[in-house]
């Protein structure tokens, strides 16, 4: 009886979670098929390569696209260096305590915070406390605070698979504790790094919020990107297209394919991050 009872637990539990993923699915295949659809046929070298014009109805979304490459990169000076060093630190350095414990909490409720008071945060912090308005420097520091949380979790549980007893080898053919993390840790652990990083990278590009109060604008009619100045972004250029454009109907088929181009951008730093792990979990098989 007990077996009997099992077996239909164990069914029923699978029956739920095949459920689940085929809806799942079926949605995504639902809303990508309708960008796909709508704005494939807006796809072209002059829609990639020219500045919008004529009040964002004609031309094309370049500005967005550097706008969007700029920010990403300047997120990525940020945030890399200071998660990675500070989830090195936690994992490598800190003692096992009270204070540990609590940072370590507080960086993973971080996470859940909503962008948006990431966006107000970097409103009040680099725009007026810091003078540095609206403008590029202040959307992509405010980014990079809003990966942080992210980078330095992911480095962190890539850093705790790695057994110690890599850490106990080197340190016994009279290796430093810096060597062992410099030479044994870090390029074992470095596939889990990296595919955090992109992902987080990935995720960053395409927020809205945070940029909305830091930095984004309406409409640029040039393809310059300055530090200093107010710059587009395919997220925020297509937020204002559906919903705020003056002539919605007539610049729909540009949304559509602007969210076909973020769409293409985002599924290709995914796909950065399998390859990059595939390439060095292949590379540590051969070793």
């Amino acid at each position: 009886m007990l077996f009997k009872s099992s077996k239909i637990s164990a069914v029923v539990e699978w029956g739920t979670l095949l459920i689940s993923t085929v809806l799942v699915c079926f949605f995504l295949v639902v809303v990508i098929w309708e960008i796909v659809s709508k704005g494939a046929g807006q796809l072209s070298w002059d829609f990639i390569t020219k500045v919008p014009s004529a009040g964002m109805t004609k031309g094309g979304i370049l500005t967005p696209i550097i706008g969007t490459v700029m920010l990403t990169i300047l997120t990525a000076l940020f945030a890399i260096p200071f998660g990675v060093c500070c989830a090195i630190y936690l994992n490598e350095y800190a003692e096992d305590n009270w204070l540990t414990r609590t940072i370590r909490a507080s960086i993973r409720n971080l996470s859940g915070v909503p962008s948006i008071i990431y966006g107000l945060f970097g409103l009040a912090l680099f725009v007026q406390a810091l003078q540095l308005g609206t403008s590029l420097l202040a959307a992509g520091l405010t980014l990079g605070l809003l990966s942080l949380p992210y980078i330095i979790t992911t480095t962190e549980e890539a850093l705790m698979r790695i057994p110690n007893s890599t850490r106990e080898a080197a340190l016994a053919v009279g290796a430093t504790k810096f060597e062992t993390i410099k030479d044994a840790v870090l390029p074992s652990a470095m596939p889990g790094i990296l595919t955090g990083v992109v992902l987080t990278l990935s995720r960053a590009a395409g927020e809205t919020a945070p940029i909305l109060f830091t930095g984004a604008a309406f409409y640029i009619n040039n393809s310059n990107g300055y530090l200093n100045q107010e710059f587009m972004a395919l997220p925020y250029h297509l937020y204002m297209l559906s919903t705020q454009h003056q002539s919605i109907e007539e610049v729909r088929p540009i949304a559509y394919g602007t969210a076909l181009i973020l769409i293409i951008v985002v599924f290709f730093m995914n796909l950065t991050a399998f390859y990059i792990r595939f390439k060095y979990r292949k590379s540590a098989t051969e070793m």
